[in-house]
């Protein structure tokens, strides 16, 4: 306890100190986080209500966002499933190449997005490992909606196996142990003991998951050709908006990714991270 009272009183001694580094962090969000934010609906409301949601209903544009909507629909529970399994498998065994595993579930986190799509033309596309295979099969992966799919798959499955695997290591098996001492069979341990013991951290990496889904641009950008209203996903075509000068149409699609990363801030507060408390 004296270690704390110590820090408390040196805290409350250096006032001009704390007030200085308020301030600076305050302006530091203010000019890097709250006015991006605020620019960004500025510009979207630039030229009236009518004329952003005229925007956002634009046939690419509608298109773009069935695109991401269908695209994280199928990431996120792929990868809430191999979340689950590999952190389940990592804290629960013991087993050779355990640390080879952890290093591959980190391995998206290490590796540019865009060298993640080329990845995927060079194993895919029509000149790479499997693209005739696929050709002569009629599969087209490259340039088509499977390819963004693929490519926001593996940029986004780590998020829900890092938050859940240091919940199991710290709960340990024990609850599990004895709930199958008493008969209870495998998966009803899981639903009944396991699942409602790493549900934050699970619903925390889900929520990241999504957000990174729905946001990934350098992957996408590789895998997805650009093609408007089939291959286009919301940062794609804010990016194309852009390009083309319609500022007030790719500041009003951006919005929509504005609010999904507020939205995912105020999930990660009431869910919380691993091991902390929500």
């Amino acid at each position: 306890m004296a270690p704390r009272s110590f820090s408390r009183r040196a805290v409350g001694e250096s006032t001009p100190a704390r007030l200085v580094l308020v301030g600076t962090a305050l302006a530091f969000l203010a000019l890097f986080v709250a006015l991006p934010v605020a620019a960004v609906f500025v510009q979207a409301f630039d030229h009236g209500v009518a004329a952003y949601f005229a925007a956002i209903r634009e046939p690419d544009a509608l298109a773009a966002i069935r695109l991401t909507l269908l695209t994280a629909a199928i990431a996120v529970p792929l990868n809430t499933v191999f979340g689950v399994a590999a952190a389940w498998l990592m804290s629960r065994y013991d087993f050779p190449g355990r640390n080879l595993l952890v290093t591959l579930v980190d391995l998206p986190f290490s590796v540019s997005p865009v060298i993640s799509g080329l990845i995927f033309i060079l194993v895919f596309g029509a000149q790479g490992v499997l693209g005739g295979v696929l050709t002569q099969l009629g599969v087209k992966v490259v340039f088509a909606v499977p390819g963004i799919v693929l490519a926001t798959t593996f940029v986004t499955f780590p998020f829900v196996a890092r938050e859940v695997l240091p919940l199991m290591e710290s709960q340990g098996s024990a609850p599990e142990e004895a709930a199958l001492t008493l008969g209870a069979s495998g998966w009803r341990t899981f639903f009944k003991v396991t699942l409602p013991r790493i549900r934050s951290g699970l619903l925390y990496g889900v929520v990241l998951c999504n957000a990174r889904a729905m946001g990934e641009f350098g992957a996408v950008s590789v895998v997805s050709g650009h093609i408007r209203g089939e291959t286009n996903t919301l940062p794609l075509h804010v990016e194309i908006l852009y390009n083309e000068y319609h500022f007030t149409a790719a500041f009003a699609v951006a919005s929509l990714l504005t609010l999904l990363a507020l939205a995912t801030l105020v999930a990660r507060r009431l869910f919380g991270g691993a091991g902390e408390p929500p």
